[in-house]
C-alpha cells in the first residue's frame, strides 16, 4: 500500500534491488507500479511511504529525471528495512 502524510493512496507493486556502497553502506533503489494518474498525484511529495504485504516498512524519493508517468512505472530511492547484514548485494 502506497501512503502519503499517512493516508492510503493506492496499491503498488514494487521491485528494488540494494547495494553495498563503502561510505553509506546498504543502500537500495528500484522501481514502483500503480496508475499512472496516481503516480502523477504522488510524485513529488515529501512523505511517500510504501507498506508490503508482510509487514515491511519504505520511504521512497523521487528522482524527477526517472518519473514515466505514462507507464506508471517510477524509479525510486529507498529508505528503511534493508538488511544489516551481508546477502548477494550488487557492489
Amino acid at each position: 500500500m502506497l501512503k502519503c502524510y499517512g493516508e492510503e493512496i493506492a496499491r503498488a507493486s514494487y521491485d528494488f534491488d540494494e547495494f553495498f556502497n563503502e561510505p553509506a553502506g546498504v543502500t537500495s533503489r528500484g522501481e514502483i507500479r500503480l496508475a499512472a494518474t496516481v503516480l502523477k498525484d504522488v510524485f513529488g511529495h515529501k512523505d511517500d511511504q510504501l507498506f508490503s504485504d508482510n509487514g515491511r516498512f519504505f520511504k521512497l524519493g523521487f528522482s524527477e529525471k526517472m518519473l514515466l508517468p505514462a507507464s506508471g512505472v517510477a524509479h525510486v530511492d529507498v529508505i528503511g528495512e534493508l538488511p544489516g547484514t551481508p546477502r548477494n548485494w550488487r557492489h
